[in-house]
Formats: structure tokens, C-alpha cells, sequence
């Protein structure tokens, strides 16, 4: 088994971080946009470019459960493929818009084409990689925000500085068209139709998957396993911890711009620290979270630490940038190191046959709470002229998701989704 996963590994978990990687470059870099100019030239007013950052996440919200329905039971790399020309199009074609009318439609279109991606990925990986692998596979899948972010602040505040906001857009866009046929021709998705895995490899690596597979009642239909009452827990639960990361990632190069002396090239420096860390404790949060089986004890923690910091943030106010941006860089870090645990708790609950539509549930009711935190959070920064009272937003909005964790992973000994499934609830 050994050999068998270090072929998976190194297969499959670089392909699949970069393409989530370029999907999230084409997200996030409209902040840059903004900030860099695309505003200004646009006479978009404050309210206005949330609105389009937040547009996103609303076409986002519809496609996700079509999508995972369709990798599940068509493919998950045809999906994919066809996603990553789409959106790199789209991208491209933002820096050429003159109209704010048509980069509303723009931003809409994106947020369609990339909402199948998230749970196609998730169930991808679920053919790959067993229980006891997924927080970490999960991991490596998310890093790829939170990297993305991380390299692209910096990239982009060099490419706006250099060329200007349109040919950020137009240079970002295009990997993703390339990256298409890369996936293509790398990609398969099961392991009975990988050449580069032999007979016996591929027998036991089904073995273990049909194996956990045996251990959960089948569940008849998405109604069903939508109805059930830690799936709904956790797309609230998920909704706002998106208010908290979204208002995060679409206003913190707008934050941090407004310190004063601060360039858009040493913006694009400061808002990748935040970013590293997340990538840090991701790494070692699935890492433990697979090691003890343990998936509660590994999110909701790290969500209060959030608002604690958020709330810190607010209190600091604007007189103590440096203060503020220390807390603010760990939020943004503790925000993020819950991915890889709470993508797992699904696929462990329930069965594959309705698994990958209960994670497009969730991920669909981030995107709405994407969409609030990144409109509200502009809203109220335009409102209050200032950034305290988008901070305590943030910060009710993860103490609120932290209870619900507790609530929805608590443990079971009879009632809803054990009850459903004839599985024990273990301590998630």
C-alpha cells in the first residue's frame, strides 16, 4: 500500500492543486483589479465593486449540486476541463471590458463556470484517496487558495504596477486555457482506467474504498441526505465561516493600501503574509487531523481564533496599523487551517452515491455567505468610512460558525445522520 500511495501522491496531488490554484487566481484577483486601478477607471464607487467582487460568489451558488452530480455520475475530468478554458476566457476578457455593465455579466459567468469545480474536485479525490488519507488530499486540493493568494499578491502588484490593471486580468487568465489540455492528458477519473497503476495496485487500492463504502447504509436520494440535520448544521456552519474568509480575501489589499506610504507593490508584499501562514497551518492541521481521526477538534478551534483576532483588529482600530495587520495575519491564517478536517467530515457520514451532492450543498451555502461578507463587508466600509465595523462583522460571523461545528460534530449516539446510515457516530 505504500508504493500504492506514493504513486497516488505524487500523480495526482500536484495536478490537482494547480488547477485549483489557477480557479482561484481568476477569483481573487479582482481585489487587485480594484485596488489597482479598474475602479478608478470605471468610476466604480466602493459599494459598486463589492457588489461585483461579491457577483461571483452569487453565480457561483447555483451550479454547485448539478456539478458534483454530474463528476459523480458522468466524469469529473470532462467537467473539469471544459471549466478551466471557460473561465480563463472569461478572466482574460475582464481586461478588456470598458462597460461596468458587462463586468457584471462577466463576474456572474465566472462565478457559473467555477462553481462545479470545488465538489468535482472533492469527489475526484474521493475515488483516489481512503479515509484515512482524505483530510490530507482534501489539503493539498484548498492549499491552492490560500497559495494562490499568497504568490498572486505579489505577482499582481508588480504586473499592475508595470502594465496596468487590464493586462493583470489578460496574463493571469490565459494559464488556465493551457492548464486544460495538461489536465486532460494527466488526469483519469478512477483508478481502474490509470495505466500508470498495475493489476494489483488497482485491486487493492478498490478493496479499501468498496470497504468503507460497505461500513455505511445506502442513503436513496439527495433529499434524503439533504434533510439530515448535520448536513444543514454544517451549510449554515459553512455560510459563515465564507462571510468571515471572503470579506477577508476581497478587502484586504483595499486595508492594507489605505496605511499611509504604502505602494500597490508593497501591498501586493504584505497581503501574501497572511497567506503563508495559512499554508503552514493547513499542512499541519491535516496532517494531525488524519493521524488522530479527529475532525471537530481541528476546525472549530482555529474559527474562534478568528474572531478573537478580528475582534482584536477592531478594538486596535486604525491607529495601530501594525498591531491591527498582526492580528489580521492571523485570522486570515486560522481561517483557513480547518479546510482539509471539515471537507472530510462528509464522505465519512454519508455514502458516495449522495456524499459528493451534500458537499455541493455546503460549498453552495458558502457561496452565499462568500457573497454577503464580501457586499457587506464593502458595504460597510463604504458606510462607516473605515474598517471596524466590517471587522466585528467578521469576527460574529466565525464565533457563530464555531458553535455550529460543535453543534453539527458533536457526538451521536442515535438520531439523524448515524440513525440514517446505521454508523455509530465517531468523534468527528
Amino acid at each position: 500500500m505504500n508504493q500504492l500511495s506514493n504513486k497516488r501522491w505524487i500523480r495526482l496531488i500536484p495536478i490537482v492543486f494547480i488547477t485549483y490554484s489557477l480557479a482561484y487566481l481568476d477569483r481573487a484577483n479582482y481585489s487587485f483589479g480594484a485596488a489597482g486601478g479598474l475602479a478608478h477607471d470605471l468610476n466604480i464607487t466602493a459599494a459598486t465593486s463589492s457588489l461585483l467582487g461579491a457577483l461571483f460568489f452569487l453565480g457561483y451558488f447555483f451550479f454547485q449540486i448539478p456539478g458534483a452530480h454530474y463528476a459523480e455520475n458522468k466524469s469529473a475530468k470532462k467537467l473539469i476541463f471544459y471549466a478551466l478554458i471557460l473561465w480563463g476566457l472569461l478572466a482574460s476578457a475582464t481586461g478588456l471590458i470598458s462597460n461596468v455593465s458587462l463586468l457584471f455579466v462577466v463576474r456572474f459567468c465566472l462565478g457559473v463556470v467555477e462553481s462545479a469545480v470545488m465538489p468535482a474536485m472533492l469527489e475526484f479525490l474521493s475515488h483516489w484517496f481512503t479515509k484515512a488519507e482524505r483530510s490530507r488530499a482534501n489539503t493539498f486540493l484548498i492549499l491552492g487558495n490560500p497559495a494562490t493568494v499568497l504568490w498572486m499578491s505579489i505577482v499582481s502588484g508588480y504586473i499592475l504596477n508595470a502594465l496596468g490593471w487590464r493586462w493583470m486580468f489578460i496574463l493571469e487568465g490565459l494559464p488556465g486555457i493551457i492548464w486544460a489540455f495538461i489536465w486532460w492528458k494527466l488526469v483519469n477519473d478512477h483508478p481502474k482506467e490509470a495505466k500508470w497503476l498495475d493489476s494489483e495496485e488497482k485491486a487493492t487500492l478498490n478493496e479499501a474504498l468498496q470497504a468503507e463504502q460497505k461500513e455505511l447504509k445506502s442513503v436513496k436520494n439527495y433529499g434524503e441526505a439533504f434533510r439530515s440535520k448535520t448536513v444543514i448544521l454544517l451549510s449554515i456552519q459553512y455560510a459563515l465561516w465564507s462571510i468571515g474568509v471572503y470579506g477577508f480575501v476581497m478587502w484586504l489589499p483595499s486595508i492594507i493600501k489605505s496605511a499611509p506610504n504604502t505602494s500597490i507593490v508593497a501591498t501586493g508584499w504584505l497581503a501574501s503574509v497572511p497567506y503563508l501562514l495559512a499554508c503552514i497551518l493547513m499542512l499541519t492541521v491535516s496532517y494531525f487531523s488524519d493521524k488522530w481521526q479527529n475532525r471537530k477538534l481541528f476546525v472549530y478551534p482555529f474559527l474562534l481564533i478568528g474572531a478573537v483576532c478580528f475582534y482584536g483588529s477592531y478594538l486596535l482600530g486604525t491607529s495601530h496599523f501594525w498591531l491591527s495587520f498582526i492580528l489580521l495575519t492571523i485570522a486570515g491564517g486560522a481561517m483557513y487551517a480547518p479546510y482539509g478536517p471539515f471537507f472530510a467530515i462528509i464522505p465519512e457520514i454519508l455514502p458516495r452515491n449522495v456524499a459528493g451532492g451534500a458537499m455541493a450543498l455546503i460549498n453552495s451555502m458558502g457561496a452565499l455567505g462568500s457573497f454577503v461578507g464580501a457586499y457587506i463587508v464593502g458595504y460597510l466600509n463604504d458606510l462607516t468610512g473605515g474598517y471596524g465595523a466590517s471587522y466585528n462583522f467578521m469576527a460574529i460571523s466565525l464565533f457563530l460558525s464555531a458553535i455550529l461545528t460543535i453543534m453539527a460534530t458533536k457526538q451521536k449516539k442515535k438520531g439523524d445522520v448515524a440513525e440514517e446510515t446505521n454508523v455509530p457516530f465517531q468523534e468527528l
